[in-house]
């Protein structure tokens, strides 16, 4: 998970690049492109189908996955690397508000592990949104609030599409499959995208290699992150990927000279606090409902 969080601070350096010369849409459509052949052969290689008896759940899923994925380029191209980052992390404080939500609705886990859960994830909810207020004060300042938005909403998404992917993995759809769907979809959203901001540019060197780069990072980052819950305690990896933040942080001061406030730092942490903490409520959650 280190290596995986690495390798996903790294990606968002080369679309912060590469933000100069292509559009969010192409980013993503590129990256998309390096992945599918890859997962391609994966499930060839591991004799999984392209036929699935759930075309639904790949709809909403990838659908959700992509238009996340969107956004958090287009963020990454308007903020600092380190907030962009940091609000597109804030997916597992939106998993606790949909959590709460659910358990509010369907009852489910009863009254009493409702009553005994209910505050620590409200308090875990708070801490995570005051945190957000934190980081996008300076950007208020910068006019660069819409881009701290589109994050935000990226962190949304994406925590949409984590919980779908997880009852999809419950009822047995091969990991390989859902990331080969995601990656199809990513290339036709992205495609959309392009088409409606402005079309294709043309490519060069520098161009080429950073796109690249940014599939082949995001590539090998998705599968670092599989490999690390597959074999280790789920909250200490999902604790672990906050580094991301950190190689953020230090990326963006050495190479883009991003300049992180005291108060946008202190919102970091309480992001950071909030998404470890919400994870252990998630985990008791799920204890107690089985």
């Amino acid at each position: 998970m280190v290596g995986a969080s690495l390798l996903f601070s790294l990606m968002g350096v080369c679309v912060k690049l590469a933000s100069t010369q292509y559009g969010a849409g192409e980013m993503v459509m590129y990256r998309a492109l390096v992945g599918l052949p890859l997962m391609a052969a994966m499930m060839r290689w591991r004799g999984v189908s392209w036929r699935t008896s759930r075309p639904r759940m790949h709809l909403s899923r990838s659908v959700s996955g992509s238009v996340a994925l969107c956004l958090w380029f287009v963020a990454i191209g308007g903020l600092p690397l380190a907030t962009a980052m940091t609000l597109n992390y804030m997916s597992a404080v939106w998993m606790a508000v949909f959590l709460m939500l659910g358990v509010l609705w369907s009852g489910r886990g009863g009254n009493e592990a409702a009553a005994r859960l209910d505050v620590p994830l409200v308090a875990a909810i708070a801490i995570g949104f005051l945190g957000v207020a934190l980081v996008l004060r300076p950007t208020l300042a910068q006019d660069q609030l819409g881009h701290g938005l589109l994050g935000l909403g990226s962190g949304m998404l994406a925590a949409v599409a984590y919980l779908q992917v997880s009852a999809m993995g419950r009822l047995g759809e091969p990991g390989e499959r859902v990331v080969f769907y995601f990656s199809l979809s990513g290339v036709l959203a992205g495609a959309l995208l392009a088409l409606l901001t402005g079309g294709f540019h043309a490519h060069d060197a520098r161009g080429l290699a950073l796109l690249l780069a940014i599939g082949l990072l995001a590539t090998g980052a998705q599968w670092m992150m599989t490999r690390a819950y597959a074999i280790g305690a789920t909250l200490g990896i999902a604790s672990l990927q906050y580094l991301g933040i950190v190689f953020s942080v230090l990326l963006g001061f050495l190479l883009f000279d991003d300049k992180v406030s005291a108060i946008a730092i202190l919102g970091m942490v309480l992001i950071v606090a909030a998404g470890v903490w919400a994870n252990f409520l998630r985990s008791r959650v799920a204890t107690v409902q089985r």
